[in-house]
């Protein structure tokens, strides 16, 4: 098993607000639109299943309630957690604690984003 983790998907009631908001936070470009089941509305983080990268999508449809609470997601803010933590008030969102060592992993940060969902940035150094 190479990565435990090789989907996620993170709630939203407004997708294109959460896709401005995690382009604006993580410095980077979710795809434009990618074909998701029939009245959802999706938008991948970028990813290379060749390279065994992980990969996620924001959705918004039937079933997707976003919120604090449930599972926790860490994203990827390798050599960009504080810039990163920097920018999440600008785009809408909040932070909920600030860089925060977790020993030899690294370093964290907790957001909650424009629809409500709480989850952690994460820098292994």
């Amino acid at each position: 098993m190479a990565n435990a983790l090789n989907w996620f998907e993170i709630a939203a009631s407004d997708a294109s607000r959460a896709r401005t908001f995690y382009e604006t936070v993580l410095d980077g470009k979710l795809d434009d639109g990618t074909p998701g089941p029939p009245g959802y509305t999706m938008y991948m983080f970028p990813a290379d299943y060749a390279k065994g990268e992980v990969a996620g999508a924001i959705l918004q449809g039937e079933g997707y309630s976003p919120g604090a609470g449930g599972s926790t997601l860490y994203l990827n803010a390798n050599g960009i957690l504080d810039d990163a933590l920097g920018r999440v008030e600008g785009a809408g969102g909040k932070v909920l604690q600030g860089r925060t060592g977790i020993g030899e992993n690294g370093f964290i940060g907790r957001i909650q984003d424009t629809e409500g969902n709480v989850l952690c940035l994460h820098s292994p150094s």
